[in-house]
């Protein structure tokens, strides 16, 4: 018997154990840095000349890995390679798809400060936010693979006499996975194991700035055995090969977390049906957000303040549920917006290899300049209050930054600026909080603070958002629990971590059967 699910537990590194095994985890990954990994293609490792090098944001010199590139014909040779294992792979039970997931989650469990390590040198995340992503990793394969079991004899329906009817859920075909680096285990890991576990094969083509998670995670999927071809890992630059698998005619969905306008142009290019197409492919996407706390008169000051604080500036910001923007009643705005300016210059920023660190860098040259750019508009659209500078000679580090006054249409109120910045724009009152947090053409999350329950009646209704959180920040959302995904520009409401993600990668046949 399956047992229930539970979501993986944080580590608590207050404790001394813990902290020494993160360290061991490092020294892990110190050992293999600067290694170079393969392309698998139809179970076979595949090696090119054209290199990615993936680098340490916050040391730029360090080189944490090396992955061969993929090219057209080899995406081409992938995908030959993932039809050939889809014959077999969909009609394999799904109890043994979901082993291989369980096996994957306990190899894992089991080196799992090694894997936050790795997110800490190649993504530059802080302790408490990598092994929160490697937790989430390990929650979406214990997840959909549970998920999977549940789903496998479908659903009832009704039979008339000397009639047997059936209504169950089949694969798709091939998929083409497209994660971000943002979550580079777990959005990568997740959205790879629902299309395996449902029965599909895959291409996977890993975020460019974080590979080497992924070449180790393909490398858990091989030991817990999954079957060669149903993975086909095949980093590659989107213009080379990215195009070219969202356009091809044997690419049956597509799963792809990241920018609007790439997500966009993912959805427009998988909408034309080429030449042998027999499908309307299926576009699964996640693509970002402009994400308010709303601060209600009736509000615990305190709480609001930690909320904006610990959901702005979390992954410096690198996230697309982070707030970037605070909506305070103008009642309260200024107690709010100085104890956030507080807070904010209370946060230490440095290497995220050292615990004591709430923030590290961001991610890359063109991050860094793009935000250092959105604090420029910032200064001019209103106050800077706290922060604004950058130091880009040895790692990306923005510090964290507050800006106040700002009015709800400005460019810092509108565009997603993915970074450690929040604008804080006063309202008169809850309702036109609530009306000016629907301004923007996202809606993924959102937060608001206040003791009242009409209210909360009231932005349950009215405030349009995929995941809403009350009394507590907008970020963090927990596999299972609070299945995320969001409305609008935000994406295709795919709930990740939710009880109807896996059925987006499968379709219902009814058969019927007469005596």
């Amino acid at each position: 018997m399956v047992q229930p699910y539970r979501h993986e537990p944080f580590t608590d590194f207050t404790i001394e154990e813990n902290r020494k095994a993160y360290l061991a985890g490092l020294k892990t990954v110190e050992r293999y840095l600067g290694n170079e990994y393969d392309l698998l293609i139809g179970g076979e490792r595949v090696t090119t000349a054209k290199k990615l090098v993936s680098y340490n944001p916050a040391n730029k010199n360090e080189v944490i890995g090396r992955v061969s590139l993929a090219n057209r014909g080899l995406a081409e040779t992938a995908m030959q390679a993932a039809q050939e294992a889809f014959k077999t792979w969909r009609k394999t039970k799904a109890e043994v798809r979901a082993d291989i997931l369980f096996k994957a989650a306990a190899i894992i469990r089991r080196r799992k400060h090694e894997f936050s390590a790795l997110l800490t040198k190649e993504a530059g995340k802080p302790w408490r936010e990598a092994d929160a992503d490697t937790a989430e990793a390990i929650d979406f394969l214990e997840y959909y693979a549970r998920q999977m079991i549940k789903l496998k004899d479908g659903v009832p329906v009704e039979s008339r006499p000397n009639e047997y009817n059936r209504y169950h859920y089949i694969p798709l075909g091939v998929g083409v996975i497209i994660p971000p680096w943002n979550f580079p285990f777990a959005i990568m890991a997740g959205t790879t194991v629902a299309a395996i576990v449902t029965g599909n094969t895959v291409l996977l083509k890993p975020a460019s700035n974080t590979p080497i998670v992924a070449a180790k995670f393909v490398e858990v999927l091989q030991e817990a055995g999954l079957p060669k071809g149903v993975l086909n890992f095949i980093p590659g630059s989107g213009s080379e090969i990215g195009d070219y698998l969202v356009d091809h005619k044997n690419t049956r969905f597509i799963s792809f977390t990241g920018s609007r306008d790439v997500g966009v142009r993912i959805n427009e290019r998988a909408s034309k049906v080429q030449e042998g197409q027999i499908w309307l492919k299926r576009v699964i996407a996640e693509m970002g957000g402009k994400d308010t706390i709303v601060v209600d008169s009736e509000a615990d000051l305190e709480l609001a303040a930690q909320s904006i604080v610990t959901s702005a500036f979390g992954f410096s910001g690198q996230k697309c549920s982070a707030c970037s923007r605070a909506i305070v009643v103008e009642e309260v705005y200024e107690k709010v917006l100085a104890r956030v300016i507080e807070l904010t210059k209370a946060l230490k920023m440095g290497d995220p290899t050292n615990v004591s660190n709430f923030m590290g860098p961001v991610i890359d040259q063109s991050a860094y300049e793009k935000i250092m750019n959105y604090i420029e508009i910032g200064k001019s659209e209103g106050r800077l209050v706290a922060g604004g500078k950058g130091d880009s000679s040895t790692g990306y580090f923005i510090e964290p930054t507050v800006v106040a006054d700002l009015a709800p249409d400005c460019r810092l109120m509108q565009e997603e600026i993915f970074g450690p910045v929040v604008g804080f724009t006063k309202a008169k009152d809850f309702d036109q909080a609530i009306q000016m947090a629907n301004q923007t053409d996202y809606g993924l999350t959102g937060a608001v603070i206040t003791r009242n329950r009409e209210k909360i009646q009231k932005a349950r209704e009215d405030f349009h958002v995929g995941n809403l959180y009350f009394n507590r920040g907008c970020t963090g959302a927990i596999v299972g629990y609070q299945p995320f995904g969001g409305f609008n520009m935000s994406g295709t409401d795919s709930k990740a971590g939710g009880p109807d993600y896996l059925l987006l990668h499968m379709q219902a046949q009814t058969t019927s059967e007469m005596f």
